[in-house]
């Protein structure tokens, strides 16, 4: 089942369970069923701490169980966790057996003292990057809270339940038979969207907080970056992040970033807050800025407000909020978003396996989504606005040469219709001839670039008519102390490698601001009082 590399590889780290537990499948007579009996048997035979039974009684079959000796937490798997997440299998198989998670012991409280009959049910596909946090946080919270069940379900291995529930998009988590979230959420998002008075506690202790020398609004590469240049000077730093790693979470293949041939977007996302959690940084996850307050004089301290309503003081920032998927704008967008509406191509691909797909968007991303779906479904339609694709040359040579592909230029998509429970096509005018036309189709992939995360601060620091923050050649504002990085600046080109330089020099400007700008005098003597 498994190739001798993984075999080896999984058999070093089930060296580290030390805590006894069983595998109870739940078997049929499929070949499914069958390759997962093979797998549970190869798992078994590493580790003379985990034993391997068959005569689960699940209703879903094939499927196992994770049953920790003297527990009685409820994980389970119907699917055969390869692929992306056989990362998820080996987590589950070390927590199960008394591995220490690498997650804060705040957090694990907090898991540990939710009460309440929480029944958690997460789609997934193995060939979605973003699925295995979700997998992994709802595994995480099953081992260590027996009222927390979680099952995982691959979508390819139970197309009966998808069809049946609508599934369009993955992750989709269900908690006791009622959707609950679709799309990647971490273990901290789901643990305080249960634990109702995190909020308030978590801004009363971010209010009491010191104020930093360096303070980091956005965890993506700019982010990153930053805040490792700015450590490294010996400083105060800080980072406040709704999701660290932000846009990079969402993105597949990284094949050009100087020095990494290869990696995926979630691993590199991980890497970037690993190198930064290796210094002395604060790092405020799950975090988003409300409102930015300019100090009321030169060295003074800028305040970042939040949505949770605490407040976050700091002699400079710097600004790496990034910028997120642009939607088209059209009715029945939100209407049937993850009804038929994706953005992810990758992820919810799958879904769509056989059947006839659009995407709107003639550039690199919307030629390479044609591209990988065309492998997948049975038809896509491509739709451009302008006169011709304006994708790599190599991309579109690509594309055209594929025999389910139709490409629609000077096409402006007007609606994406449906029979309000999910679509069923996309309405679009030639604006060569002014026609209307109409194609029917199961699936829509809106691939049309970026929009700027600036509108919290417009009217506060300087935008350019795009939305992005102005910066000059040292990432500095309109305001004394405020610098800017990364996508949500005037910077050209969008890429990872340039964010991580702009970040990198944002940092080094904010140090060359803060030793050229002594504090005023009243915050000095406070701070030493």
């Amino acid at each position: 089942m498994l190739d001798e590399g993984l075999k080896q590889q999984l058999a070093g780290y089930l060296q580290r369970v030390t805590q006894p537990f069983e595998i109870v499948a739940s078997l049929d007579d499929s070949a499914a069923a069958r390759e997962m009996h093979e797998l549970l048997t190869e798992i078994a035979a590493m580790s003379d701490k985990i034993a391997l039974r068959s005569d689960g009684q699940d209703a879903r079959r094939p499927s196992f169980s994770l049953q920790r000796v003297g527990s009685t937490s409820s994980l389970r798997f119907a699917a055969i966790p390869l692929g992306h997440e056989f990362t998820s299998l080996v987590l589950a198989l070390l927590w199960t057996g008394g591995h220490p998670p690498k997650v804060e012991q705040s957090v694990i409280e907090q898991i540990q003292a939710l009460d309440g009959d929480f029944n958690f049910e997460v789609y997934m596909s193995l060939t979605c990057h973003n699925c295995p946090d979700v997998v992994q946080a709802l595994s995480l919270m099953a081992i260590f809270n027996p009222k927390i069940k979680t099952t995982v379900i691959d979508g390819g291995l139970y197309q009966d339940e998808v069809k049946a529930r609508d599934i369009m998009a993955v992750p989709s988590v269900y908690l006791n038979g009622t959707h609950y979230n679709s799309g990647r959420i971490t273990v901290e998002e789901l643990v305080a969207k249960l634990d109702t008075g995190a909020a308030a506690r978590d801004a009363a202790q971010l209010t009491a907080r010191e104020a930093y020398d360096v303070l980091i609004v956005g965890g993506g590469p700019a982010g990153a970056a930053a805040a490792v240049y700015a450590a490294r000077k010996g400083i105060r730093t800080g980072v406040a992040a709704e999701r660290f790693g932000g846009q990079v979470n969402d993105t597949l293949a990284i094949e050009n970033f100087v020095s990494v041939m290869e990696t995926e977007g979630p691993k590199f996302a991980a890497a970037l807050e690993s190198h930064v959690r290796a210094y002395d940084v604060d790092i405020m996850n799950l975090q988003r800025a409300k409102k930015l307050v300019p100090a009321s004089e030169p060295g003074g301290l800028v305040s970042i407000e939040l949505e949770n309503g605490g407040v976050l003081k700091s002699r400079s920032v710097i600004l790496s909020t990034g910028a997120r998927w642009r939607n088209v704008n059209v009715p029945g967008e939100q209407e049937y978003k993850n009804k038929g509406v994706a953005y992810c191509p990758h992820c919810d691909g799958p879904l769509f396996k056989g059947k006839r797909v659009a995407v709107i968007g003639g550039g690199n991303s919307g030629v390479e989504a044609a591209i990988d779906l065309a492998g997948i479904v049975k038809h896509v339609s491509l739709l451009e606005f302008g006169e011709q694709l304006r994708a790599d040359a190599v991309l579109v040579a690509k594309l055209k040469s594929l025999p389910n592909v139709t490409i629609y230029t000077m096409a402006q998509t007007t609606e994406l219709t449906g029979d309000g429970n999910k679509l069923n096509g996309i309405r679009f005018t030639d604006r060569t001839t002014n026609e209307s036309k109409h194609v029917e189709l199961e699936g829509v992939f809106v691939q049309i670039g970026l929009v700027p995360n600036t509108e919290w601060i417009k009217g506060t620091v300087e935008l350019s008519k795009h939305g992005e923050i102005v910066v000059d050649a040292k990432g500095q504002t309109n305001l004394p102390g405020v610098f800017a990085a990364g996508d949500v600046t005037t910077v050209p080109y969008k890429q990872i490698i340039i964010a991580t330089g702009e970040g990198a020099k944002a940092a080094l400007s904010a140090f060359d601001y803060l030793i050229r700008t002594p504090a005023p005098a009243a915050e000095r003597s406070a701070a030493t009082a």
